[in-house]
């Protein structure tokens, strides 16, 4: 799978490793604490996906410019402030194998780095006088904080229907994949019909990677160290339990909705229902509706010339769906 990542980053591997300096740039701050806070974020980067996908739309249509390295800054600032808050949120003390911020600094100085990255993405929009960048960045940011809302309000009563469930992880995960494809063309002057496109294309792509990260939940844990079950523990509704639910007869729905609701911390009863959801057909179910995502967005991909871009876009779109973590 590096081997996949490396292959995608081939046309933009100048652009990424200067993005690197350009991004803990943007972060820069007089005080100290804060200076210390980000040097650990900066070297406890992920594999940046979301900067690659800025700089291979940016590259689909164009070139890569100062404004696109500046749409990447603002995409992954608003990306690590959304982690730094769910850590505290989710009382989660490691992240990629580290120490999550809240674990080393308590949660007081995590959600104020939180919201120091947040201002950090709005102020390079600003000063550089980006507005239209400033308008995506906006509506992603009120979209996330809206996604996870709506995830805590359905999960008390646990009635999160089909259609809830695509609404929740559009808004969480996949509106920032879209701005990022957005960003990307507009970056180059892109006019509404094409940054439109570009966000859809975003969505498509980003409902599959979310679908995919549900299905972790009744896959091997060996694989890649999540324990099966984890979702249904935390009583999260995901497409695969659902779609069981839904289709299972009233007998079973009584049984398996009980053991969501009552008996999601017996390890015997989720590894039960982790079966039925395998045996009655919601992975199946799962894996064709992302694949569905995935068949848009390739579409989508297909109105353009053929260039490199274009093709670490598609390998992007089978690395979302066949990754192991």
């Amino acid at each position: 799978m590096a081997n996949i990542v490396e292959e995608i980053k081939r046309p933009i591997s100048t652009e990424m490793k200067l993005f690197e300096q350009k991004f803990y740039e943007s972060m820069k701050s007089n005080v100290s604490l804060l200076d210390k806070v980000t040097r650990f974020i900066v070297t406890t980067k992920g594999k940046q996906m979301r900067p690659m996908f800025v700089f291979l739309c940016a590259k689909l249509v164009g070139d890569v410019n100062e404004k696109t390295y500046r749409g990447a800054s603002m995409i992954e600032l608003i990306h690590t402030a959304t982690l730094v808050h769910d850590d505290v949120v989710d009382e989660s003390f490691k992240r990629r194998n580290f120490f999550s911020i809240n674990a080393l600094w308590k949660n007081k100085i995590a959600v104020l780095v939180g919201d120091y990255l947040l201002s950090k993405s709005v102020l390079l929009s600003t000063d550089n006088k980006d507005f239209d960048l400033l308008s995506v960045i906006s509506r992603t940011i009120r979209e996330m904080a809206e996604g996870e809302l709506l995830q805590l309000e359905k999960a008390r009563k646990l009635d999160i229907t089909e259609d809830v469930y695509y609404e929740i992880i559009r808004q969480k995960t996949a509106t920032l994949i879209a701005a990022c494809c957005e960003v990307g063309v507009l970056s180059n002057n892109a006019d509404e019909v094409l940054a439109k496109k570009m966000k859809d294309f975003g969505t498509y792509t980003g409902m599959a990677f979310q679908i995919k990260d549900d299905l972790f939940d009744y896959t091997s844990s060996n694989i890649i160290g999540k324990p099966v079950g984890i979702d249904i523990k935390e009583q999260k509704m995901t497409l695969p339990l659902i779609h069981a639910l839904k289709t299972s007869t009233p007998e079973n729905y009584k049984k398996y909705f009980n053991t969501i609701k009552r008996y999601n911390n017996d390890p015997k009863k989720v590894r039960e229902l982790v079966d039925y959801v395998k045996t009655s057909g919601g992975m199946d179910y799962a894996i064709k509706v992302m694949k569905d995502y995935q068949q848009k967005a390739l579409d989508i991909l297909s109105e353009f010339p053929d260039s490199e871009a274009k093709k670490s876009l598609e390998l992007m779109l089978d690395y979302v769906i066949s990754r192991k973590l």
